[in-house]
């Protein structure tokens, strides 16, 4: 069977290369409207158990790497708090998966950026799973914006308290409740390292996420509570098309080795095994996948 054979039967890429089609959304996008679908790992994610007994609380678990990860994390075994904004359709879906794999799915709509409600969402963790083992801090804003005075003060406030303060309020919250073994993962981004012009406000986020993932991990190792980050290139997901101009989604991910950009499910493996007892000795790190883009 040839190369080009195998890769138009890979779902990953099958339709899932530039240039896409025109498709605009309003924030924070619906994955049901994007063409071609995100693949987040329904027909191809296969547990082994990793994750066996474990409870999740995952911010932006509504679709695109959200979704992925609560997938992949209920099949691996754990129960998973489903935080998101107002997508209601989107989160029906994930909770529909993760009940399929015979794990409770607990759907929380509300705005991160408030701290009262990131304080209920790890209280409704502990009052529904009686436990907490792996806080994934991956909801994000962002906003492309072709100049700096384009950026409003609203919007680079939105941008740091859904990225930063959500980050820090839910951490604070959960961390002290949390026992030996446990695991917080933060989302960051190549553009923590590798910054485009026209989301320096998002960058800018994505860099202090890596500092306090780095700053954190001292502290929690201390109760035996790993912290570690995940920093993706680009991904197929309803923020590219909800938050980027028509000519940067028609192009999104050509810029990578691949010349696409990642599905979801391609990521959701790193957050398994950081949240499993095989990353037991990994704290501190910031682990890219970013298509061949992240310099060194």
């Amino acid at each position: 069977m040839s190369q080009s054979t195998v890769q138009e039967q890979d779902p990953r890429q099958a339709g899932a290369k530039p240039p896409f089609a025109k498709q605009p959304q309003e924030p924070p996008g619906s994955e049901a409207e994007m063409d071609p679908r995100p693949d987040y790992g329904e027909k191809t994610y296969r547990g082994t158990g990793k994750l066996t007994g474990k409870a999740a609380l995952i911010t932006g678990a509504d679709s695109g790497i959200g979704r992925a990860i609560a997938l992949a994390f209920a099949r691996e075994g754990a129960d998973v708090l489903i935080s998101y904004l107002n997508e209601e359709q989107d989160a029906r879906e994930t909770a529909r998966v993760v009940q399929e794999a015979g794990r409770k799915a607990v759907p929380v709509p509300g705005d991160i950026q408030q701290e009262g409600h990131c304080k209920q969402l790890v209280e409704t963790a502990f009052a529904q799973f009686g436990r907490l083992d792996v806080l994934v801090n991956n909801a994000a804003y962002q906003m492309a914006q072709q100049r700096l005075e384009d950026i409003t003060a609203e919007q680079f406030d939105r941008t740091f308290k859904t990225n930063v303060y959500a980050l820090f309020y839910l951490c604070k919250a959960a961390l002290p409740r949390m026992k030996a073994g446990s695991s917080i993962i933060n989302t960051a981004s190549i553009e923590a390292f590798d910054q485009a012009p026209y989301l320096m406000d998002y960058a800018t986020t994505k860099c202090a996420i890596v500092g306090f993932t780095k700053g954190l991990s001292k502290a929690a190792v201390q109760q035996g509570v790993r912290v570690n980050a995940v920093a993706p290139g680009p991904v197929w997901t309803p923020l590219i098309p909800a938050t980027m101009p028509p000519d940067k989604v028609k192009e999104f991910g050509k810029s990578t080795v691949f010349g696409r950009p990642a599905q979801p499910a391609e990521l959701a493996p790193l957050y398994v095994w950081l949240a499993s007892p095989e990353a037991s000795y990994v704290t501190g790190e910031v682990f890219g996948a970013t298509g061949g883009r992240m310099p060194y």
